[in-house]
């Protein structure tokens, strides 16, 4: 299992952090964990390309977690040229209204689908590309996921709990990938959670939101539907993650002297392997062979 950060920031735009984004390459299929600003492009960084994407899994749906989304899906309908199977997507409702508001009869990309799919010079590139006509518009795979539920593959599987964050507006996620080669819990973004430290119970990596630096904030819904640095450290210490990886970074902690200062703090609370993300860091689930450190 090879896990990337794509992505370790938040909706503020910054050009050293994108938008939230993880990718995992396992049992020969390549997952996507959400995909917000500028992660399609840090994708792209470490040589994958839109058509080696099997399938795709968002937390919830606020913009900075799934903006790069279509970008992912019409750039892999395009370049695969109808030789690939469809992208399997999953996340909590509504995905089916918004995938049929992306790419539908009258979808925003509906214009350009009838181009591409009738306009001979368009035609042309994807008889190139190996495509035979008709050319057919997209059709991903669309599953809407909730609480409890499971998606399983034979080779993987992923679990998901609802967390605190900004219901009821938002469904809001936590997800768990296990396999032969580890797991791994994603928590989207949260607050403190009892249903997340037993779905991260014993897990190999913890991505973590780590948003802001404890007891700064004087805002109950923030308290309740986010997580400052204790926050991540205490539910990696109730769960026995074997590591825990900070994202879902603001620019506070990249001050100097900041990070070193929350990383003992945090050391205090959870005694395992504390990593700070950082776009395109590589990790395994193999505290031996930890990853490389881009």
């Amino acid at each position: 299992m090879k896990i990337t950060l794509l992505g370790t920031g938040n909706p503020a735009p910054s050009l050293k952090r994108m938008g939230p984004g993880y990718m995992v390459e396992v049992a020969g299929d390549t997952i996507v964990f959400d995909h917000g600003p500028g992660s399609h492009h840090r994708l792209l960084e470490t040589g994958t390309k839109a058509t080696d994407v099997t399938h795709a899994f968002f937390t919830h749906l606020h913009y900075d977690h799934f903006v790069d989304f279509p970008r992912l899906l019409l750039t892999r309908w395009d370049h695969g040229a109808a030789r690939i199977p469809e992208l399997k997507v999953y996340g909590p409702k509504p995905i089916k209204r918004l995938v049929d508001r992306l790419i539908g009869p009258d979808g925003v990309f509906g214009p350009d689908l009838e181009a591409r799919t009738t306009w001979d010079a368009s035609l042309h590139v994807y008889r190139a590309r190996g495509g035979k006509e008709p050319r057919l518009k997209p059709a991903p795979e669309v599953a809407e996921i909730g609480k409890g539920s499971v998606v399983e593959t034979g080779k993987w599987r992923v679990t998901a709990v609802e967390v605190p964050h900004a219901q009821p507006a938002l469904t809001c996620l936590a997800l768990r990938l296990d396999s032969d080669a580890g797991s791994m819990v994603y928590t989207g973004d949260t607050g403190p959670s009892k249903a997340l430290e037993a779905l991260a119970k014993g897990c190999d990596v913890l991505i973590h939101m780590c948003a802001y630096i404890s007891g700064s904030v004087d805002n109950e819904a923030t308290r309740i539907g986010t997580s400052g640095h204790l926050e991540a450290a205490r539910t990696a210490a109730a769960a026995g993650a074997r590591r825990l990886v900070a994202s879902h970074i603001y620019n506070q902690f990249d001050r100097p002297g900041v990070r070193e200062k929350v990383i003992a703090e945090m050391a205090r609370v959870y005694d395992g392997v504390i990593v700070f993300g950082e776009d395109l860091m590589q990790l395994t689930a193999d505290p031996e062979k930890p990853g490389i450190f881009r």
